[in-house]
């Protein structure tokens, strides 16, 4: 029989599927060219929630550097096309690999620590790289913003290639969750010390984890950066990280799905209420408190506790057992 554990990723994965698929359909309603960039920055962040969701959700490391890879991965393939004229087929690889690079690094260094401290490294590592960025005028042009490429003239284009991205990625962390390296990550973060004192090694796992979760935070941002056509250091800025984490956190950390759940509601809902200046940040705020304080898997856990309630009672199978 199928674990618990098995039945819920495999419940994740078709509700992420489904997710993905009226996703899919929204271009047929939204005929706003609007509206349809601002699903495609959805994308954007969902990508980005479910590589920092790898790292935090199923592997309970905590870091604040999501938005730094990501920018570390736009400007990868900003500066290949700047100075070298490379084309996107190898400077979005590039800015991967270099985001990837990054995280192997910062993971070698930073994950033997613990709580806070991992916390304000990958805080501090994320502030130094957007600070660098900024002032490496002759180089990156600073805050006056690097013009990159862009890859269609049809934001109907850019729409269905971040979605296909977003299909794959998620499909790519399924598999990983359902194999070994799955159990891996998973048992660090129930106990870490049980799993080392099991032969897992603990810190290798740790570290490839943060890569993976580097390496999908570049791929966002080496994507954007070719939607964006012209980039600068805020999109590293901690406040990205913010929309990062409450979108985790209001969707359902350790989940397939939660992210995208997040990711949209989140986003949408910050340009719903963007008229009303800062006070949006001040409801997903208390959101983000009130989800982490009562509903700790977010509103998948609450979606899932509204169906279980919905759904009619089992019926028993009494005196199946007698003879006949």
């Amino acid at each position: 029989m199928i674990d618990n554990s098995e039945t819920r990723a495999n419940r994740q994965f078709i509700a992420s599927l489904l997710v993905l698929a009226v996703v899919a359909l929204a271009p047929a309603v939204v005929t706003s060219e609007y509206w349809l960039g601002v699903l495609i920055v959805c994308m954007y962040f969902a990508l980005q929630t479910a590589g920092w969701n790898v790292l935090a959700g199923y592997t309970g490391q905590i870091s604040l550097a999501p938005a730094a890879f990501a920018m570390i991965g736009a400007y990868g393939t900003g500066l290949m096309s700047y100075h070298l004229q490379a084309p996107f087929w190898i400077g979005i690889p590039v800015g991967i690999v270099a985001a990837a690079l990054f995280g192997f690094v910062l993971g070698w260094v930073a994950l033997r620590l613990y709580g806070p401290y991992l916390g304000l490294t990958t805080l501090s590592f994320a502030e130094i790289m957007r600070i660098v960025i900024g002032n490496s005028i002759d180089f990156t042009r600073g805050d006056l913003g690097l013009n990159v490429p862009g890859l269609f003239t049809s934001r109907l284009a850019y729409y269905y290639l971040f979605l296909a991205v977003l299909v794959a990625v998620q499909v790519g962390i399924f598999f990983v969750l359902k194999s070994k390296v799955g159990l891996f990550l998973q048992a660090i973060r129930d106990d870490e010390i049980a799993a080392r004192s099991r032969g897992v090694p603990v810190v290798r796992w740790k570290v490839m984890a943060f890569v993976a979760s580097s390496a999908i935070c570049g791929l966002a941002g080496a994507l954007y950066a070719h939607f964006a056509q012209l980039i600068s250091p805020e999109i590293g800025l901690v406040l990205q990280t913010g929309f990062v984490l409450s979108m985790a956190v209001i969707g359902g950390m350790g989940t397939l799905v939660g992210p995208i759940i997040g990711a949209f509601l989140v986003y949408l809902g910050s340009e719903a209420l963007r008229e009303a200046g800062g006070y949006h940040l001040i409801v997903f705020s208390i959101l983000v408190i009130l989800i982490a304080r009562f509903f700790r898997e977010g509103l998948w856990g609450l979606i899932q506790l509204a169906l279980k309630r919905l759904a009619p009672p089992r019926a028993t199978s009494a005196g199946a057992g007698t003879a006949a």
